[in-house]
């Protein structure tokens, strides 16, 4: 009896958090753009990309870039070498000779754990734009993908814009299995931004003014930490202005990337992304992330406690099965926008392992350490003291 009690109280929150994100995706479908042609002012521009070991992707990403439609905008490509041990900085200065518009920064090696936020920093003090935009090496982007990005931006004159990033699919497992839940993460963010719910974004596809970045003293009190450069950012920005803040979901803002290439290297991403949650000040996405966390882990709970009390496992199934219901719900407009539906087919059979995922990379997001760029990250000394008292 309690055991249905405890599943039906979760199930009922859960499905209540998937509605609202349901109902904020709605609304992110509704931010209005200024028309092309209408009210355009001249626009400066600069494309902040931090890059550590990308001589596989840097050529596809500027070729990207330099062929974006700019018509009413001064552009600037700043590529931030993080210590690269490969060929990136040699093929970024043969692209430098051959267009003006890119410049290269050569960083040292650090001893801090913040590498990216130095990289972002350094890249904005050598920038002239107005606008910031921040993307990844490994990405590409519709040609007009900076265009669509200054519109939102010079409409109502929002301070800090966050637009969807999405994965190259191929048919295996583990290309699906993250393309399924990185949608569902875009179909959040974008829902958590358009109603105010939280704030939310991916690093690969932000921009914001330069001088709100310094108004807000940049990443000055989450500089030790080595994650957060976008989302902790975001919201700090938040707090100076929470009406500046917007999500850009039209198609040309999409940001395309490959997934992680296989369950090694996808499950260090995670446990990097996971860690953020502790240093989350916005305190609203951090309560739904516990909530969704035991959640998860109740489903845990059930399958132990089956093999003394087997009705827990029928209580498990049904969980599971509102569960698959309710993200299908949610999915099924956020897979059209994306042009994923048919992945959603794998879905159900993946569900069981995406609450394994959940659970793990949880845990070691708040207690482990993880693999990043060729570096191993661990937790701050200050978090772990705050933990240990």
């Amino acid at each position: 009896m309690i055991l249905d009690v405890v599943s039906m109280v979760l199930g009922l929150a859960y499905v209540c958090i998937l509605g609202w994100y349901a109902y904020g995706w709605h609304l992110s479908g509704t931010f209005p753009m200024l028309r092309e042609g209408v009210n355009e002012r001249r626009l400066s521009v600069s494309v902040i990309v931090p890059a550590r070991n990308e001589a596989g992707n840097i050529e596809k990403c500027l070729d990207s870039l330099l062929g974006q439609k700019v018509p009413w905008i001064d552009l600037e490509i700043i590529v931030v070498d993080d210590a690269s041990e490969d060929n990136t900085a040699g093929i970024v200065g043969e692209y430098k000779e051959r267009d003006f518009r890119l410049k290269l920064i050569s960083l040292g090696k650090q001893h801090q754990q913040s590498h990216k936020k130095r990289a972002v920093e350094t890249g904005i003090a050598a920038a002239s734009g107005t606008l910031i935009a921040c993307t990844d090496a490994d990405c590409t982007y519709h040609p007009e993908w900076i265009e669509t990005l200054a519109r939102a931006y010079d409409y109502g004159r929002k301070k800090f814009v966050a637009a969807p990033v999405v994965y190259h699919t191929v048919p295996k497992l583990v290309s699906v299995f993250q393309t399924l839940d990185f949608m569902t993460l875009q179909g959040i963010t974008a829902a958590s931004v358009a109603s105010r719910f939280h704030t939310m974004c991916n690093g690969a596809n932000i921009a914001y003014e330069k001088a709100v970045f310094y108004e807000v003293q940049g990443f000055e009190g989450i500089d030790h930490l080595p994650t957060g450069d976008d989302m902790l950012l975001m919201h700090k920005i938040y707090r100076k202005y929470p009406d500046g803040i917007a999500y850009v979901r039209r198609q040309e803002a999409i940001v395309a990337t490959d997934a992680a290439p296989d369950w090694s290297a996808f499950f260090q991403q995670r446990i990097r992304w996971a860690s953020k949650a502790a240093y989350f000040e916005d305190k609203r996405i951090f309560w739904v992330l516990v909530m969704v966390y035991f959640f998860n882990v109740w489903f845990a709970v059930l399958l132990i406690i089956g093999f003394w009390q087997p009705e827990a496992w029928l209580s498990g199934l049904v969980l599971l099965t509102v569960k698959t219901i309710a993200e299908l719900a949610f999915l099924i407009p956020v897979a059209s926008f994306f042009k994923k539906g048919k992945w959603l087919l794998w879905f159900p059979f993946l569900e069981p392992l995406h609450i394994a995922y959940t659970i793990s990379a949880g845990w070691l997001g708040r207690f482990g350490t993880y693999q990043w760029k060729g570096r191993s990250i661990s937790k701050p000394a200050d978090l772990n003291s705050k933990t240990q008292g």
